[in-house]
């Protein structure tokens, strides 16, 4: 005989012969003829099953809520940076949008939606890098990349002729908003 067979007629011995037979044979003995018959009130069995079914929801939702409310904790900290991100970008967007309509509202000469010239596209960009200081929070100018990234973000939104570069747009808008010299100047020597 192989080893399964083996096992199979020793797992029914010990689960089917023994606690199931005399169970069985003590109820064969049992006939229903000799059985006296209940009254018929008696005769319905009432389970309470909603009940169990209410304490075995109970007990399923405890045992959920904390993993769910951990799951949920998970996802929003995985999303809080991208979502942050997004989010500070289109302040910042919005920031320098707001500061660069005021400043061509501001300057004499500015139109909105023409080319500019030099001297007043660097005057625009002053006057946009001097509002978005006075009027923006410390953290969002920061996130801009302080009054120099707001220039360099202004000076790319406005419409320049094509004359117009860093050197001498941009530059000369940082030393009138912010008081700062050219990186590329004229160096003193000893």
């Amino acid at each position: 005989m192989t080893p399964t067979a083996v096992f199979a007629r020793t797992i029914a011995r010990v689960f089917l012969v023994r606690p199931v037979l005399p169970p069985l044979l003590l109820l064969g003995c049992c006939a229903p003829a000799y059985a006296t018959p209940l009254p018929p009130d008696a005769a319905a069995l009432v389970l309470p099953w909603g009940d169990a079914v209410l304490a075995l929801f109970q007990g399923v939702t405890a045992l959920l809520t904390p993993a769910l409310v951990a799951a949920l904790a998970a996802a929003l900290a995985r999303l809080s940076g991208p979502l942050r991100l997004l989010v500070t970008d289109a302040l910042v967007e919005r920031l320098v949008r707001n500061a660069t309509d005021y400043a061509v509202n501001a300057v004499a000469g500015a139109v909105r939606g023409r080319r500019l010239t030099v001297s007043v596209g660097s005057a625009v960009i002053a006057r946009a890098v001097q509002r978005a200081l006075d009027q923006a929070p410390a953290w969002l100018l920061r996130a801009a990349g302080g009054g120099e990234g707001v220039a360099e973000k202004v000076f790319r939104s406005l419409p320049l002729e094509a004359a117009a570069t860093t050197g001498n747009t941009l530059e000369p808008a940082l030393e009138r908003a912010l008081g700062l010299r050219p990186a590329g100047g004229a160096r003193e020597t000893a």
